[in-house]
């Protein structure tokens, strides 16, 4: 445990971090506002949570106590394949962080729009 997370913060971190994952396996066509009234938090709060989540995941909590090492990611999206296997495939090389993404012609608007976002939320 990082020596500046109490235990009262790092037991409300994975209280939230399984909050957080609850709310991304809600049911399809459900909107995060509706899942939140459902919960008992506000969208505003929502958010907040999974920044802090964020957070701590990226300065090693997570890697510290066991939680979550792998962002999910569709099946869908791991399942593209490419027509020529020795063509070469032009497209935009994105570093950012330490994080490189590679974003092809064949790249889904819907997986780089939600890489973004992580991105966006991850400062």
């Amino acid at each position: 445990m990082n020596s500046k997370t109490t235990i009262a913060e790092h037991y409300r971190l994975q209280q939230w971090a399984a909050q957080i994952k609850d709310c991304q396996n809600r049911p399809e066509g459900m909107r995060i506002t509706e899942w939140c009234i459902q919960n008992g938090i506000t969208k505003g709060n929502y958010y907040y949570r999974l920044r802090r989540v964020r957070e701590a995941y990226l300065n090693g909590l997570s890697k510290e106590n066991g939680l979550q090492d792998i962002v999910p990611v569709d099946a869908q999206f791991l399942c593209q394949t490419r027509t020529a296997p020795d063509a070469l495939f032009q497209g935009l090389d994105i570093s950012l962080a330490g994080c490189s993404i590679h974003v092809a012609e064949t790249t889904s608007m819907k997986l780089l729009s939600a890489v973004l976002e992580v991105i966006r939320n991850a400062e």
